[in-house]
């Protein structure tokens, strides 16, 4: 935030960043390369949840404003500046400022975007009625299916008749309960192709009206029966103001609060509150979604999740990540009281049921000077070299007769020849450790003897340990 001074730590490669590795970062003003460290810290992080992130998916980064403009300009290298979605501004705390200063902070930033802006959403909304402007020119769709968990309703609850409107037809009565339909929405009438190219249409959406309710629609497709994705981000018509009066989101104050009742002491200063979490994952998650959070600090987002759960009904998956010390005592405390229920007396909160496994990282497979670390044991450099070959897992015993022999795939028997306290030397008078016949041969070892046309003419790769073996 520009007051305290944090220490860089990163395992990373580039000499721009090594020499900042275990460097004390400065405030403004005493520390001219303060932003380019926090964006080389960033930049590996977003680069591996871009990864992560499954193509339906979005991200939401909480930010202040001492580096939302370099957040924005990261996000549109890595994610790309056609998948931003929007800057949610929330009211982070409702206290007013002392006499003494003119002005106070009272907001922080929410940076939203889709990993894939093309994953189109099906909204619908009361409406006024009116013509249908269906899609015209081109073949016609005589029946369009949407799947109940794909169409978010912005209506109150409550039961609606099937009608005939225009040229399309609704075909059966369904119920909308907190915002989704009891049933699949079907839907039949003329629904052609616009004027305009399948690509525009892609790009500009096209949206119709039927029985006074509105759709907007992505992706119809010419065919008898357009059957709609179902596992689609939803999106609503949002303010992009989350507070209490807008959205019923609480503040820091709340969130604080809620941390006491859970652990009767105060141990954030300044927590997010399960509102926040709740509102945001409430319209971009379905009841089956995985939600990662990778800076999970109090495990808010776990609290969320198990909320939204209990509401709906639904089976959504969180992931936390955290490095502090405090993983167990806090993070993983909080969900455990949550899912057991807590607080006492007028404070008590029952619980919302569900499970969750707690993991805490191994050693590392590589060291400072990005070679084997040997201390995790030869299995796990095993299953790791495996997996770097053949994006498969390990799943052959090894035997005393196969030692070397990771296992066969797709024609290739993969060897990793390795004695922990002895150099492993590739030569012919030791190509003995292959005991099962292949079309192709990849052997790890230390050193190779081996020809060039030796290796041809048998089909050999070597690779070297442990230079060879490509960090992910």
């Amino acid at each position: 935030t520009g007051n305290e001074k944090w220490v860089y730590n990163d395992n990373v490669n580039h000499p721009k960043i090594k020499k900042w590795l275990n460097e004390v970062v400065g405030t403004e003003g005493e520390d001219l390369t303060r932003h380019d460290k926090w964006l080389c810290m960033m930049y590996p992080r977003l680069k591996l949840l871009h990864k992560l992130l499954s193509e339906r998916g979005i991200i939401f980064i909480s930010i202040d404003d001492h580096e939302l403009a370099n957040l924005r300009l990261i996000m549109n290298e890595i994610f790309g500046n056609n998948n931003f979605i929007e800057y949610f501004c929330w009211t982070k705390t409702s206290t007013a400022p002392s006499l003494a200063r003119k002005s106070r902070k009272t907001v922080e930033y929410v940076v939203c975007f889709e990993k894939c802006k093309d994953n189109r959403k099906y909204i619908a909304e009361l409406g006024d009625g009116g013509d249908a402007p269906l899609l015209n020119g081109g073949n016609p769709i005589s029946k369009a299916i949407f799947p109940k968990e794909s169409v978010f309703f912005k209506i109150e609850d409550g039961f609606y008749n099937a009608k005939s409107y225009g040229k399309t037809t609704l075909h059966q009565d369904i119920n909308i309960i907190n915002g989704y339909a009891d049933k699949d929405i079907e839907l039949s009438g003329e629904f052609k192709w616009s004027q305009n190219t399948i690509n525009e249409e892609i790009n500009n959406g096209t949206s119709f009206v039927i029985k006074s309710i509105k759709f907007s629609i992505r992706y119809i497709r010419e065919s008898d029966v357009y059957k709609a994705p179902t596992n689609l981000f939803k999106e609503k018509y949002l303010s992009s103001t989350i507070d209490k009066i807008n959205e019923n989101v609480d503040t820091n104050e709340t969130a604080k609060k809620e941390l006491y009742n859970i652990f009767i002491k105060d141990l954030f200063p300044y927590p997010k509150p399960v509102s926040l979490i709740q509102f945001l994952l409430s319209f971009s998650t379905d009841k089956d979604s995985i939600i990662l959070d990778s800076f999970a600090g109090s495990g808010t987002t776990g609290h969320a999740v198990l909320n939204l759960n209990k509401l709906d009904g639904g089976n959504r998956k969180f992931i936390l990540v955290e490095m502090e010390d405090y993983a167990e005592d806090i993070t993983a405390e909080r969900v455990k009281r949550v899912i057991n229920g807590y607080g006492e007396g007028n404070k008590k909160v029952e619980g919302t049921g569900g499970e969750f496994d707690y993991y805490e990282l191994g050693e590392r497979l590589f060291n400072e000077d990005n070679n084997l670390n040997e201390v995790v044991g030869e299995e796990r450099i095993r299953e790791y070299i495996y997996y770097t070959d053949t994006k498969q897992f390990l799943s052959r015993k090894r035997t005393q007769r196969d030692k070397y022999l990771l296992d066969n795939y797709i024609n290739t028997g993969y060897y990793f020849y390795y004695e922990k306290d002895n150099l492993t030397v590739l030569s012919v008078d030791n190509l003995n450790i292959v005991t099962q016949k292949a079309e192709q041969y990849v052997i790890y070892a230390d050193v190779c003897l081996l020809d060039k046309e030796f290796m041809l003419k048998n089909n050999i790769i070597f690779k070297k340990i442990p230079r060879d073996i490509k960090r992910f």
